[in-house]
Order: structure tokens, then C-alpha cells, then sequence
């Protein structure tokens, strides 16, 4: 069994939680649910849960301000929230599990499919939330975070050349010739980085528009990038690159 904290300070939010992880997620056992932070604190520490479903925006003591009491942190952390669209993007760009309210059950089962592999946070990935959350009207970090089955890799935004959509997963390529491939899909991907200089060229692929060198027209249009690959552009994108470039 997964032993799970849920912290919340809206009583019927945890109730509500508890009772799905009851339906759709019986692997899990709710060892506590509090609605003070204090609470919480003295609850981790006591129970060791493997997993904790987290409220941000808490009297007292919000969820970061909790967070901050330990050292390591040593067990899967969810957040549970109903920020709006932009934390959204925070939350994509430190690549940490949240929940959106109200929870969709299939969102719920996904996560604590994640929970189940152990890949606890890292200090910078809260550190990189932390900062976007709290100051929306900042410029999103010059990182993103890419996890990988054994923890998290910081890629610097202008040393990605392009990304690469392959199904379920993407892959990035950098400027020191690394590929990193990530379990999410390229759209996912676009939604963070297209206002970030990126732009979806095509089905398969996602640019970094600093990167671009060339652009061949003829049959089969396509890019030559900073490292020398090419690039397909699909035909209903080239108004796009001309509204960015007004070279073609």
C-alpha cells in the first residue's frame, strides 16, 4: 500500500479527495488528512507517507513555507490547486505532479502511478515553482525541467534547438549534441514554449526559432537548423514563420 497525506485547508476538499482515492485508487491508504499546516507538519514526520497530496494557498503556513521544514524531502509530493491557466505553465516548467480542482479521476490515477515510482522533488524544481507562482508578472526561468526515470535534468531554454514528438514522448535536442527524451506529448511541450521563441513547424516538430539557419523552399519545405538537421515545415505553418520572420 501507498500510505498517502492529503493537506488542505477547505475540509470538504479533503473529503472529497479521500473519497476518490477510496474509489479509483485502492492502492492507496490515507494515513492522515489535515487542514492546518502545523498539523501536517508533526503528521509527515511522524507517518512517513510515500506520497503527499498538497494545498499551495494555506493559512499560517503554506505549502511551500511547510515544505521549507525539511530538509530532503523523502516521499512523492502532489500539489492540489485551482490556479488559473498561467501556474499552470509553472508547474509544466519544474516538471512537478499537480491536480487541477475539481479532480478528474483519470488525472488522480495518473499521478499516483508516478507517485508509486518514488521520484521525489528536487529543491530547485520547488524553488523554480515557488518563484513563478508568486510572481506571475516575472518572466518564466531561463530553465525547464526534464525528468527522466531517476530524477530531473535543468536544460537551459536557449540551448534547446528542437523538440521532437515520438507518440506518447518527446524528445529534446540541445546544443551539446544531448537528447533527452520526456514522457510527455509535443503538444504538452508547445503549450510551455511557443511564447518562449518556439514555434510547432509541423506535427513532428517544435523549433527554437533562434536556431533556424536556413529555410529551403521547393517540394517538401523545410528548415536546416543550428546543428545541421532538417527540419520538415508543413505547408499550413509557412504563414506562421512568415508572420515571425517576413523573409519567405
Amino acid at each position: 500500500m501507498l500510505k498517502a497525506i492529503i493537506i488542505d485547508d477547505e475540509p470538504d476538499c479533503v473529503k472529497l479527495l479521500a473519497l476518490q482515492l477510496k474509489m479509483y485508487c485502492p492502492q492507496v491508504q490515507v494515513v492522515a488528512a489535515c487542514t492546518a499546516s502545523e498539523d501536517a507538519l508533526l503528521k509527515i514526520k511522524e507517518l512517513q507517507p510515500g506520497v503527499v497530496f498538497l494545498d499551495i494557498e494555506m493559512p499560517v503556513m503554506n505549502g511551500f513555507q511547510l515544505l521549507e521544514k525539511f530538509g530532503n524531502i523523502t516521499f512523492s509530493l502532489v500539489f492540489v490547486t485551482a490556479y488559473d491557466q498561467f501556474a499552470v505553465k509553472a508547474f509544466r516548467y519544474s516538471a512537478l505532479d499537480y491536480l487541477l480542482k475539481p479532480i478528474d479521476a483519470k488525472d488522480l490515477q495518473a499521478a499516483v502511478q508516478k507517485a508509486e515510482k518514488r521520484n521525489w522533488p528536487d529543491k530547485q524544481q520547488l524553488s523554480m515553482l515557488k518563484q513563478q507562482v508568486h510572481n506571475p508578472e516575472k518572466n518564466f526561468p531561463d530553465k525547464i525541467a526534464l525528468p527522466y526515470q531517476n530524477g530531473v535534468t535543468f536544460v537551459g531554454i536557449k540551448n534547446i534547438i528542437y523538440c521532437e514528438s515520438e507518440n506518447n514522448y518527446t524528445r529534446f535536442h540541445t546544443t551539446d549534441s544531448q537528447q533527452y527524451l520526456v514522457a510527455k506529448t509535443l503538444g504538452d511541450i508547445q503549450e510551455v514554449l511557443e511564447e518562449r521563441n518556439f514555434l510547432r513547424v509541423h506535427r513532428q516538430y517544435l523549433v527554437n526559432l533562434d536556431h533556424i539557419k536556413k529555410y529551403v523552399r521547393g517540394e517538401g519545405n523545410y528548415l536546416i537548423l543550428s546543428n545541421g538537421q532538417s527540419v520538415a515545415v508543413a505547408r499550413n505553418q509557412k504563414e506562421r514563420l512568415i508572420e515571425k520572420f517576413g523573409w519567405l
